[in-house]
């Protein structure tokens, strides 16, 4: 299972750094595209804190809980069973907690870019690996109620 988690997460990694380093090599800082009018933009900006720019500026904080968030997953992993939905879920979740680790450890802040207006509301503005931990722990979520998450170590 490990290596299944490790592999996702890499690709899920990488796939984060590619899209910010696309976006920062083309856009200007603030500069907006619109994509779907009304509804989806990709703009360029930075963020020194959490989702809604919560505790900005608290680098060595994020990256402390960024560390510790991953060795605690590794450790519950093996409490899991060894199945597609719970690889895609910790691949997923330690992929995107270690694309915005990178990000603040090399530049002190984290590249967002997609820019969402939903009803009127222009959602903070997010990355790849924050798409990828939300879709992470709503999967695992996903696995917990259907029962799928212990493995049932009497039967081995």
């Amino acid at each position: 299972m490990y290596k299944k988690v490790f592999l996702i997460s890499i690709i899920a990694t990488i796939i984060d750094q590619v899209s910010k380093y696309i976006i920062e090599a083309n856009l200007k800082y603030d500069e907006i595209i619109k994509v779907i009018n009304n509804f989806f933009y990709i703009t360029r900006t930075s963020n020194t804190g959490a989702a809604f720019s919560i505790l900005e500026g608290k680098i060595v904080f994020f990256l402390i809980i960024s560390v510790i968030t991953v060795v605690l997953l590794v450790k519950y992993i093996k409490g899991f069973k060894d199945n597609v939905l719970n690889n895609i879920s910790f691949g997923l979740i330690i992929g995107g907690i270690i694309g915005n680790f990178l990000d603040r450890l090399v530049l002190g802040y984290v590249r967002d870019f997609i820019k969402i207006n939903i009803f009127g509301y222009n959602y903070p503005i997010f990355n790849i690996a924050d798409v990828c931990i939300v879709v992470g722990v709503i999967l695992l979520c996903i696995s917990v109620v259907r029962g799928g998450e212990y493995e049932n170590k009497s039967s081995k």
